[in-house]
């Protein structure tokens, strides 16, 4: 009974044994298709969007354990309330008010943005127009409408070419803007020191300062175009067609539910499917800092690389950090290739088919009428066909424009979300800059050393604490102000101490013991993290390391550095009063060597060490401070010349904080705080005679053991010549003590002789 009806249903249907056999095969092949794809499909989607679920619960619940690192508390780079508000911070900046020239050539670039609106739907409707004068074989009316097609693209070429310029000129006002007010916070309160030396987020900072606020505001004025003028283009031409279809009586709703139903599946498929591309150009852009470090790195250290012969290691290096950068760079192409296949499939081929049918209904079901006589277009003698033309291109033209408007709207999605990414590295760059200004610093944790070793690590309680630093007009003070470094090393538990004006310090002590880490508390560059720190203000301060820096001008500006030759005019100097300050120096002659000046020349490679340390003794007889920290800044200089340049200095009334290790300059200070590299310390009087007559007597001894070993070594060699043991050697190499001795005198007496022999 069920064959009978099968076959009676068969043969209702009229199939065929060929129609069968291929639904047969099509369904075996479907069949497997679903056994070996479905499985690991479904496996995919769900780790998919486990990994996603996993992501966020990492992103918004960071491990403690890690919280102290921070490269590794990075927060979620996505198109969301975060990036929403640190974009909003940003164009505050960019477009600080109605009144400025940003917010001014905003409004122009709007304007054109909608005039290229307009324009577009102007020459649409001059397209049908001229296809309806072709149709109708209207020579003169073909003609007319050429010419005015032709007239209409001078203003329309000028516009386009215009709302590029204007582009280009808006992101580079914002990138002025912003760059401005990125070097104002970068060198405010010593921030550039701060940002790499006390704290740890920003691993370079020169990518921040300029690429990163490139492509930032590239990215968000090119945005800007490919979003306002698409958004404007689909409100006006939607209004355009419908009121279009209404004055020829047709109705505008099923096209319209069936563009929104179109667009939004495209807009969901795409959302599905859309790759983190923020998260993706961050990490890019982060590789790209890295790489450029290490070219700067090897640039800076060349002279110790090559020494060394370490090419291999550091090309090596180089391509491990070019590797991750292309291996980011791979993943970003494969990851657009189809995403953006996909996108062109649903925007270019499904767009155009939904296009046609959405002119195509109106026409097909709608008898159309004049509105001003009530006749038919069917009535004409054409039959209605030219109208039915112009309006399908006129149509047609319109639909295609709106669908290149949403398609660029939809495709913007990806570069919002690359947008996202910059904003985010820019965002943090100001927010550092701010803790930096604020005393925030945060670093990488190392665990506590263990007990007995040099320094001990400072825990994090006291990292949170701040003391206080107070200005004062003449005094040093520090009472119980801890040396710690910033990676958390505690070089001095507490100092305490009080040095008034003509109170010349001399800082003695082992390397690592805190002497020029107090130099950088004094100047500002370190914070104290307990006690009371009273100070005279910064620019009654100047420090000179051992290796001065010459900064990029002429021979006049290393000596009056950091002042410009205004500002030198302005304090009463001449180049007569450098010269003198020259010869204080002795270096008058490398004026006339340099030929003046105003010569500009790489001055740390053309003068030499000593000559270096010179020119930053000459900055203190010029800037005249009050306190002036030398760090061993005269040790490429002879005797003879320092003891003269520190007399100077004292006649001038700078009063001196040195740390040097030569005995010839201790005459010119009062007092001495000493460091014994364990974290104690002393501070008194300098009693020059005692400390001479110590000195003396350590040189002494210096030289009286430097002889021991030659004199060990020759026993060696005698005892080798003489092929016998000696008792000396054996307790020095073993530890026999005196029982290993007496036993090899009671075994061996010649021996015991041949050494006391020797030792005569």
């Amino acid at each position: 009974m069920s064959f009978s009806k099968l076959h009676e249903a068969s043969s209702k249907l009229k199939l065929t044994k060929g129609k069968l056999a291929g639904g047969v095969v099509v369904a075996a092949i479907a069949a497997y298709g679903l056994r070996k794809f479905y499985p690991k499909s479904v496996k995919e989607i769900l780790n998919s969007s486990q990994n996603r679920r996993g992501v966020e619960e990492i992103e918004l619940k960071p491990d403690k354990s890690r919280d102290n690192d921070p490269r590794r508390s990075k927060k979620l780079i996505a198109v969301n309330k975060e990036f929403v508000r640190q974009l909003r911070q940003l164009i505050r900046i960019v477009i600080p008010g109605v009144w400025s020239k940003e917010f001014g050539l905003l409004v122009v670039h709007t304007l054109c943005l909608v005039s290229r609106t307009f324009l577009s739907i102007y020459v649409a409707m001059m397209d049908g127009l001229i296809v309806k004068a072709i149709v109708k074989k209207d020579v003169r009316q073909f003609l007319l409408m050429l010419v005015m097609w032709l007239g209409i693209a001078i203003p329309a070429t000028f516009i386009n070419s215009l709302i590029r310029f204007l582009e280009s000129q808006l992101g580079l006002v914002l990138r002025t803007r912003l760059v401005k007010h990125a070097y104002e916070m970068y060198f405010r309160d010593q921030t550039y020191y701060r940002v790499s030396n006390l704290d740890g987020r920003l691993t370079n900072v020169d990518q921040c300062l300029t690429e990163d606020i490139t492509m930032f505001t590239s990215s968000l004025a090119h945005l800007y175009s490919h979003l306002t003028k698409p958004i404007l283009d689909v409100i006006v031409i939607s209004a355009t067609l419908h009121h279009s279809a209404s004055s020829k009586g047709a109705s505008s709703r099923v096209p319209s539910i069936l563009a929104a139903v179109v667009v939004f599946l495209t807009a969901r498929i795409l959302r599905a499917v859309s790759p983190r591309f923020g998260k993706l150009v961050a990490e890019e852009a982060d590789k790209k800092g890295y790489l450029r470090f290490m070219h700067s790195r090897i640039i800076t250290n060349a002279e110790e690389i090559a020494f060394y012969a370490g090419h291999k290691s550091e090309m090596s290096l180089l391509e491990k950090s070019y590797k991750a950068l292309a291996k980011q760079m791979n993943v970003i192409f494969w990851k657009r290739l189809g995403y953006i296949q996909l996108e062109q499939f649903l925007m270019k081929y499904v767009w155009s088919a939904s296009g046609l049918v959405m002119v195509a209904i109106p026409i097909i079901t709608t008898k159309a009428v004049r509105p001003e006589t009530g006749r038919s277009y069917d009535e004409d003698a054409d039959g209605g066909v030219s109208e039915r033309t112009q309006a399908f291109t006129t149509a047609r033209n319109l639909l295609v424009s709106a669908a290149d408007a949403i398609e660029r709207m939809m495709s913007s999605y990806k570069e919002v979300t690359e947008l996202a990414g910059y904003t985010s590295r820019v965002a943090q760059m100001f927010e550092v800059f701010s803790d930096m200004q604020k005393g925030n610093y945060v670093r990488s944790r190392v665990p506590a050393v263990k007990q007995g070793t040099r320094h001990q690590k400072v825990t994090a309680s006291l990292l949170q604490k701040r003391g206080m630093v107070i200005d004062t007009n003449y005094n040093i003070i520090l009472d119980d102000v801890p040396i710690i470094t910033p990676n958390g090393d505690v070089v001095v538990s507490s100092l305490s101490f009080k040095m008034e004006s003509g109170m010349h310090l001399l800082i003695t002590g082992p390397n690592g013991c805190g002497k020029s880490s107090l130099f950088r508390i004094l100047s500002g560059l370190w914070p104290v993290y307990k006690g009371r720190l009273y100070k005279p203000p910064p620019n009654t301060m100047y420090y000179i390391p051992q290796r001065p820096y010459m900064s990029i001008g002429t021979l006049r500006d290393q000596i009056i550095y950091p002042d410009s030759l205004e500002e030198m005019n302005e304090k009463g100097f001449s180049d007569k009063d450098l010269e003198d300050i020259l010869g204080i120096v002795h270096l008058q002659h490398i004026v006339s060597r340099e030929q003046g000046w105003g010569a500009i020349a790489d001055w740390k490679d053309v003068l030499s060490g000593g000559e270096k340390q010179r020119v930053g003794m000459a900055r203190i007889f010029y800037h005249r401070p009050r306190y002036a920290l030398l760090d061993e800044c005269t040790s490429a200089v002879s005797i003879d010349v320092e003891s003269q340049i520190y007399q100077a200095a004292k006649h001038a009334g700078i009063t001196l904080l040195t740390i040097t290790h030569r005995p010839s300059l201790w005459k010119f200070h009062s007092h001495l705080l000493q460091f014994d590299g364990e974290g104690g310390w002393r501070f008194e009087e300098l009693d020059m005679g005692t400390r001479l007559s110590l000195n003396e007597e350590k040189q002494r001894l210096e030289a009286q053991l430097a002889g021991i070993p030659k004199m060990e070594q020759r026993l060696r060699d005698l005892c080798q010549i003489l092929g016998e043991d000696s008792v000396l050697i054996r307790r020095n190499e073993g530890g026999g003590g005196g029982a290993g001795v007496a036993s090899e005198e009671e075994d061996s007496g010649s021996t015991g002789a041949t050494v006391l022999e020797e030792s005569d």
